[in-house]
């Protein structure tokens, strides 16, 4: 299985596969798992529990352990930079985009995603930012 070194990047694989593809199941909600621990609401619980600007345990610990096999990698073509992704509700149930939380860091990891040919949303989005497009030419990723 492929290990990421980046988990922004990684939440935007996730994003593609499991919430936009719906190819990487099941399907992960926040608030199945908060339930489960006799949570109601877990927007209530981030702001009782002053986590507003942070990913949940919970949603971290999930996805961080998430194997993403090379063949279903190999299936993504394009990401999407949007400070609105369901994965970064379902880390930051009241996340508002405001901040560096979610910015990619590193892109090592595109060795991962061997057919990816475009990125969207780079020039509108602030976690964007360190998306270096000479790195995204050379490897012949577009950006939009």
């Amino acid at each position: 299985m492929a290990a990421f070194r980046d988990f922004n990047l990684k939440l935007l694989v996730i994003e593609k596969l499991m919430y936009e593809d719906e190819t990487l199941t099941p399907v992960f909600r926040i608030a199945d798992c908060l339930k489960a621990k006799g949570i109601d609401d877990p927007q209530d619980y981030a702001y009782a529990n002053d986590l507003a600007h942070t990913v949940l345990a919970e949603a971290r610990a999930h996805f961080e352990a998430l194997d993403i096999s090379p063949e279903l990698l190999a299936t993504v073509e394009t990401l999407d930079l949007d400070g609105g992704l369901q994965v970064y509700q379902e880390c930051s149930p009241v996340w508002d985009g405001e901040d560096d939380l979610y910015d990619v860091e590193s892109l090592d990891d595109l060795d991962l995603l061997p057919n990816l040919r475009l990125i969207t949303g780079v020039e509108d989005c602030g976690i964007g930012a360190s998306f270096d497009t000479e790195v995204l030419a050379a490897r012949g990723i577009a950006i939009a």
